[in-house]
């Protein structure tokens, strides 16, 4: 398959004059992967050269049918190609691409020509051909066949027709104005039903293809009977009689025709005629097959005689009709009842109307004669109306009374008239008679007062409310209008504050209120109906602002001055429960949105303070040890009870003295908080501390034993030299000594809080006291009072110093009584 369509592939490149155009062409429904040319030879490239040189295949259309392919530098089908749905009509299908090399820049355009192949077969849009030809039609005549059609183009589009061998028919060309030709069939002899009904012929289209393609469609000719006999009826004149009251579908009669012919043109079907009165034609139903006439409407007063015309008509194609009269002779009957004729009425009567007014005049009337056609008139409500005889067979009705179209806005007044007859006939009809509106009633409300509630902090426009007065009058009576009355209420215009919607009466605000400034207000709205003159009534409503929760706890006692954290002193023998502080609060909202709880949001130590959720009194929880630090920060927040919660929260710092500070510390220092222990976390806690605890009491009890054990040392007190210290001269080696580690805190500046651990040793005749520590280079003046020790300067070393702060080694002697 792929070698024969390589094989009919016309390749050419076009150069010279069309410089920098490739041209290509290849069979539509080529298979994928068939190469159409060498991109890259007729580029005068090597294959190599296209990806050197960033080779990019553009291309416009949706589907990619072609690419190339860079290996092999060829052009090759990536989807088959349907020329008929890519270019449909079109004479030539080009599809156009874009080839752009760089190093340097080339620009290349690529036309692939799709060329057609046969692959569509002709086929007849309209399908099968069906025709009727009647048999009277003499040789000569034409009749027009459908054109085949196909998609395919040049010789492969070309058709010729022919038709299948018959005595009666053959196959001729017809040409239009355009010079295009469509087949036609020609009728060579005349044609007999009653020898052939029908004729079957196989029109063919064949297209110019190699091979060639065809298509069929049957042509069926039916031969048409002519109709040459008229029907003819059994009588010339039919008589029947009926009584008047005859029900619908009595049967009168029935009439008879015949007809000769066979088929449609011997069926033959009844109808009325046209020569019947229009206005008897619904009196009388005539059965179109069987010919039976029968009652279909009254058929008026006794004593006249009807005539009719019955047509008879065969179904041929040019029907043959025949005609017959039918006389029928009413027969009397008293069957009539009275006729009540309406001959003015009111559209309505206004409910002020004076007693005695006209609504309506009647008239009654009874075809029948004698006493049958005597008629008395009656008349049934509840309204406040009568029926009066003007004069022969004339009657009024008058009101006989007031209105009141609120009470009842409609009545219905049944007229009853009967005649004087044996079986007396009556007849009913109801009269409406509507009352009209007068505006004789004021708006009213539900209510003279109304109450609305908002929520403060609404957007301007916001809906507020409704006001809804009733009017039972109608139309532009009943028809009520809302107008707010402007009235000064605390000290505002209440026109500056809402309006109030005409037609509807719904209230928005035109601002937005603040439950902090504006908590109520009252104003007035008049509703007036559109009556002439007009009516009106007024409501009074109070509109009450509701609190929300838009304001914050505020913080009034303590308060930051000048940015800093407030101090409270708190001296360190204060025992649990000791006062603090309190901080107080208050929120401008109202009831719950300002009820406040205060809370330990941060602390240093969250177990030294506890608050007073209601009172914002903050206590110590326990005593303080002195392993505490001195300073000490707490966040409270002051949370309130709305939704959704607003808090506030203020930063104490907490100093653990027991005087007064003459520089207050700096509390500025980043801090964090302890969190809650894990479950887990807290195992690891206490395993930790058994261990430790047995570990110190395992030391301990050793250091016990080697106390006992050496003999009693006395030594005088002196000072040991930062050497001696730091190498450990006499005391790593000297069996009278024992070490120690003291944890001291101490206070240079309330502003700086310092630890330091000191290691004591114990000699022959002193005791020496080791801290190590960080403090500012002013620090060693005032460590020894610091640290509440009587130590001379002389016996502090400094050992190291970096940046700000100085590592030292201190050696500090001090008597001990052993």
């Amino acid at each position: 398959m792929v070698g024969w369509r390589v094989a009919v592939l016309c390749l050419w490149v076009s150069c010279g004059s069309a410089a920098g155009q490739l041209e290509y062409s290849v069979l539509e429904e080529t298979e994928r992967g068939v190469a159409v040319g060498s991109v890259s030879a007729d580029l005068g490239l090597s294959a190599a050269a296209l990806s050197l040189r960033n080779f990019r295949f553009l291309s416009s259309h949706r589907e990619p049918y072609f690419g190339v392919d860079l290996a092999s530098g060829a052009l090759v089908v990536l989807e088959p190609a349907d020329r008929e749905r890519l270019c449909e009509t079109k004479a030539v299908c080009v599809l156009t691409y874009e080839l752009v090399l760089e190093d340097p820049l080339e620009l290349h355009t690529m036309r692939v020509h799709v060329v057609d192949t046969n692959d569509n077969s002709p086929f007849f849009p309209a399908g099968d051909v069906q025709l009727h030809i009647p048999e009277f039609l003499m040789p000569g005549a034409r009749f027009t066949l459908p054109n085949a059609q196909d998609a395919d183009e040049g010789s492969n589009g070309v058709l010729s027709y022919s038709l299948s061998p018959s005595q009666h028919f053959r196959l001729i060309m017809g040409s239009r104005v355009d010079g295009s030709e469509y087949p036609e069939l020609l009728l060579e002899k005349a044609l007999d039903r009653e020898q052939r009904a029908t004729h079957q012929l196989v029109l063919s289209a064949r297209d110019g293809g190699q091979p060639a393609r065809s298509g069929d469609a049957r042509v069926t000719i039916i031969v048409v009977d002519t109709n040459n006999n008229a029907p003819v009826f059994e009588r010339t004149v039919y008589r029947a009689k009926v009584a008047e009251t005859a029900p619908n579908g009595t049967v009168l009669l029935r009439v008879q025709a015949s007809d000769p012919d066979e088929g449609s043109n011997g069926e033959i079907r009844y109808s009325l005629s046209n020569s019947t009165r229009a206005a008897l034609r619904h009196h009388f139903h005539v059965h179109p097959r069987t010919g039976e006439v029968r009652v279909a409407a009254s058929l008026g007063p006794p004593e006249t005689l009807l005539e009719a015309y019955i047509e008879a008509r065969d179904e041929g194609t040019f029907g043959l009709a025949s005609t017959v009269k039918l006389l029928v002779e009413v027969t009397d009957v008293n069957d009539h009842a009275p006729e009540v004729n309406l001959l003015t009425l009111s559209s309505s009567v206004s409910e002020d109307a004076a007693p005695g007014t006209v609504i309506a005049l009647l008239s009654l009337r009874d075809e029948d004669l004698g006493p049958n056609g005597k008629v008395v008139c009656s008349m049934s409500s509840g309204g406040p109306f009568k029926l009066k005889a003007s004069f022969d067979n004339y009657y009024s009705l008058l009101t006989d009374g007031l209105l009141d179209r609120e009470q009842v806005s409609e009545y219905q007044v049944l007229i009853t008239a009967s005649d004087g007859g044996s079986t007396p006939l009556s007849t009913r009809r109801t009269l409406t008679v509507s009352v009209a509106d007068v505006n004789d009633n004021s708006p009213s409300f539900a209510q003279p007062q109304q109450e609305l509630f908002v929520a403060e902090n609404n957007g301007p426009g916001a809906s507020l409310g409704r006001v809804f007065a009733q009017d039972p009058d109608l139309g532009k009576n009943g028809l009520v209008f809302y107008e707010l009355l402007d009235i000064i209420s605390e000290r505002q215009t209440a026109s500056s504050l809402v309006a109030v919607e005409s037609t509807s009466g719904a209230i928005t605000a035109k601002t937005s209120f603040d439950f902090e400034q504006l908590r109520g207000f009252h104003f007035q709205v008049e509703a007036r109906d559109g009556g002439i003159p007009p009516r009106s009534a007024t409501v009074t409503v109070s509109l009450f602002v509701v609190d929300k929760n838009d304001n914050a706890p505020v913080i009034l006692f303590p308060v930051p001055r000048n940015g800093s954290v407030p101090v409270e002193i708190v001296p360190r023998s204060a025992r649990s429960g000791h006062l603090v502080t309190k901080v107080v609060a208050e929120d401008a909202d109202s009831g719950s949105n300002a009820w406040l709880s205060y809370h330990i949001s941060q602390a240093s130590d969250s177990s030294l303070f506890r608050i007073s959720a209601n009172m914002g009194e903050l206590r110590t929880s326990r005593l303080i040890l002195p392993s505490d630090a001195v300073k000490q920060r707490v966040v409270v927040m002051v949370r309130d009870q709305g939704e959704p919660t607003l808090s506030s929260s203020v930063t104490l710092g907490v100093l653990l003295s027991n005087s007064a500070p003459q520089v207050l510390p700096d509390f500025e220092d980043t801090w964090e908080t302890g969190g809650h222990l894990s479950t887990q976390n807290l195992y690891l806690v206490i395993a930790l501390a058994c261990i430790s605890f047995l570990y110190l009491g395992c030391l301990l009890f050793f250091l016990c034993i080697k106390v006992n054990q050496s003999p009693v040392c006395c030594s005088q007190r002196r000072c040991r030299s930062p050497e001696e210290l730091r190498y450990g001269r006499k005391m790593a080696s000297s069996p009278c000594m024992a070490s120690a580690t003291v944890d001291v805190t101490t206070v240079e500046r309330l502003s700086q809080t310092y630890l330091y651990q000191a290691s004591l040793g114990l000699g022959s005749d002193n005791n020496s006291l080791l801290l190590r520590g960080e403090y500012s280079a002013a620090d060693p003046r005032n460590l020894a009072t610091g640290v509440g020790l009587n130590l001379p300067i002389s016996c502090i070393h400094i050992r190291n110093r970096k940046g700000d702060h100085i590592n030292v080694n201190a050696t500090v002697s001090k008597v001990l009584e052993i």
